[in-house]
């Protein structure tokens, strides 16, 4: 039987955790704190988990790859400079790993996202087959070089340079790349697009492996955009033991719970879509969709430490909220309820307010009703193109700069709807008349909204 790779995908955060495998013994590259995902799949592919690697220290997630590895009697491999407190296998760059009679890991130190980063080169015998890939080399970019702080950002740049090149000269252009990150992680330095490449590909294509290294590091440090506030905590839990994940569900709250808890200044999340929050929901109570980012944003706006209740129209929906949560080390919601807003409510009058396209947004300028436009995409999103005359706060600001938000009505935009609802529903929650706009941000000139650069005027400057 060849080798087989297979991933496991986390959408909300943009991860991938890896399973190799040769029919009989597995290796496990990057798994999050829910595990069990992991050990569903190789008892579904009857296999047996003997070696679990850890690219670098995580930023965006908290690991399970300790209590994975403990409960597998594998061993667990981070480079040998990670400062943490428990046992592992330190590994170095060189170093060698054999694992069942065809599997050889070799361990490839790569520098740029963290200093130690390492990068694992998997071959079927002698022959590399595919390289992990971790928070170094993505598709079509690389990860982000900031999140240690500005003191380390230029030397980290300089280093994920030399760490693509690298990667590019010692491995042959078929083999597979797989990086845990770019999928909608913002440990990406840009957005990554593709869902497979190979060292040949990125040849062809990453800007690590096209550009000079001063016109690379250039162009990624002006690229360089905010990434979650939650992310600060990261790094300390990982470099201890995170402890195993409680998935049970908590406790059910009534109505009179739930108001206390709003009024006590907890976040009551409502689980639902932006379009039926908006149609309905209990005053008070915040909107993550679990159809979008849902746990980014939620980990990035919340104050750190805040008691978070879950409302799902299912037991189903809060176990999915929850989950996601346990990944990001927010262990245990305080509370939790299932139903309807009217149940939830008790009783009381529901909020709700508009919903409405671009097109809608242009109308209400036609009328000379002089709308409040709300951005609330981030600096990069605004400086290519943004409505003229809109206020403009990026929405992992909104919390702290809410006395620059007027008191309504608001016209609230993002991209593409998700964030827009986000905010709409906190401002909502804060007594402001809102109108968030469901729509992709594609649509605004063509409604006739008038654009800042235009496109004329973008053609000009390129």
């Amino acid at each position: 039987m060849t080798i087989s790779v297979i991933s496991l995908d986390t959408p909300g955060l943009g991860d991938r955790t890896y399973l190799a495998h040769d029919g009989e013994v597995a290796l496990v590259v990057d798994p999050q704190r829910d595990y069990d995902r992991v050990l569903g799949l190789a008892k579904a592919l009857g296999v047996r988990i003997t070696h679990v690697f850890e690219s670098h220290i995580h930023n965006d997630y908290v690991t399970g790859g300790y209590e994975l590895a403990q409960e597998t009697g594998a061993q667990y491999l981070l480079n040998a400079a990670d400062p943490v407190s428990f046992d592992r296998v330190g590994v170095r760059d060189g170093d060698v790993i054999e694992i069942g009679h065809r599997m050889r890991v070799r361990v490839l130190l790569t520098p740029g996202h963290t200093h130690t980063h390492l990068s694992y080169a998997l071959s079927d015998g002698a022959e590399p087959v595919a390289v992990f890939t971790g928070g170094s080399l993505l598709y079509g970019s690389t990860g982000r070089p900031d999140l240690l702080g500005p003191d380390h950002t230029d030397t980290l740049a300089h280093a994920q340079w030399h760490s693509a090149q690298r990667l590019a000269a010692e491995l042959p252009d078929p083999t597979a790349v797989y990086p845990t990150h770019g999928f909608g992680s913002f440990c990406s330095a840009t957005q990554s697009g593709g869902t497979a490449s190979t060292i040949g590909q990125e040849k062809l294509t990453n800007p690590a492996l096209t550009r000079d290294l001063e016109t690379y590091v250039e162009e990624l440090l002006a690229g360089l955009d905010a990434y979650p506030a939650y992310y600060a905590h990261m790094g300390a839990a990982n470099s201890t033991i995170p402890g195993d994940a409680d998935l049970s569900p908590p406790a059910e709250a009534d109505p009179t719970e739930l108001r206390r808890r709003i009024e006590d200044g907890e976040w009551v999340v409502d689980l639902r879509t932006r379009t039926a929050f908006a149609t309905g929901h209990m005053a008070g109570t915040v909107n993550f969709g679990l159809d979008g980012q849902f746990v980014t944003y939620l980990g990035w706006l919340i104050p750190w430490g805040t008691p978070i209740t879950l409302l799902g129209e299912t037991a189903e929906d809060v176990a999915e909220a929850q989950r996601e949560l346990v990944r990001i080390g927010i262990d245990r919601p305080a509370a939790m309820a299932t139903g309807t807003p009217e149940q939830w409510a008790g009783g009381e009058p529901l909020r709700s307010y508009r919903t409405a396209t671009f097109a809608d947004l242009a109308a209400a300028f036609n009328a000379g009703h002089s709308p409040v436009v709300l951005d609330v995409r981030r600096d990069q999103e605004r400086a290519e193109r943004h409505i003229a005359g809109s206020v403009h706060v990026p929405i992992h600001e909104v919390l702290q700069r809410l006395d620059e938000v007027p008191t309504g009505p608001v016209w609230v935009h993002c991209a593409g709807g998700y964030r827009a609802g986000v905010v709409a529903a906190l401002l909502d929650a804060h007594g402001i008349d809102v109108i968030a706009v469901d729509d992709s941000f594609d649509n605004a000139g063509p409604a006739g909204l008038d654009l800042t650069p235009n496109a004329a005027q973008q053609e000009i400057a390129a």
